[in-house]
């Protein structure tokens, strides 16, 4: 069964929320943020070129305006190979872990996979950013040393930043699953 629903992230912008439920111990859920804007890509292009061109003017150096085709390339290349982030996936399944998959805008895909017998819980966790407080969910990792403990914390939508509302359609998922794994006696 897969449905999809639209929230909006912590600025206001747009996200969609896929969730897919193979089975009642397994679930995907897949946030997809909106697509780089052609009007912000033309006019950091243009802002760039009009500034390489002024300084052409002043100093009469082609170098220059060729240095700043070469840097405004390079600099898109690497912004759509490196930070910006299409879709994040976070697949539960009971008996294997947690799988988080964030595929960038250039295609390169980013996989983190978790064994079940290492988590502890999935919360939903705050922070302060930006002089206001945003949710994230978090996954809580055992500690192998303390059996009460937690090693550590790995956050889940980095990129995304989706709202509270969001954050709760998977988390409480995640618990329906967590709890069948809690109830079901061979899945240790």
């Amino acid at each position: 069964m897969e449905d999809e629903l639209s929230f909006s992230d912590i600025y206001g912008g747009r996200l969609a929320l896929q969730r897919r439920y193979y089975s009642p111990s397994c679930r995907e859920f897949c946030l997809s943020c909106p697509r780089l804007s052609l009007r912000s890509l033309t006019a950091v292009t243009c802002t760039v070129w009009l500034a390489a061109y002024g300084l052409f003017t002043l100093c009469e150096n082609s170098m220059i305006l060729s240095a700043a085709i070469f840097i405004t390339l390079l600099g898109l290349l690497g912004y759509l190979h490196f930070v910006k982030i299409d879709q994040e996936t976070l697949l539960i399944i009971d008996s294997l872990g947690i799988q988080m998959t964030s595929s960038y805008a250039s295609g390169k895909e980013s996989t983190t996979f978790i064994e079940m017998g290492k988590v502890k819980d999935v919360i939903i966790n705050e922070a302060i950013y930006m002089q206001k407080v945003i949710y994230y969910l978090c996954i809580l990792l055992n500690d192998p040393v303390e059996p009460h403990g937690i090693s550590q914390v790995v956050p889940v939508f980095q990129s995304a930043k989706p709202r509270l509302d969001c954050l709760i359609e998977v988390y409480r998922s995640c618990q329906e699953i967590l709890a069948h794994r809690k109830a079901t006696p061979t899945s240790s």
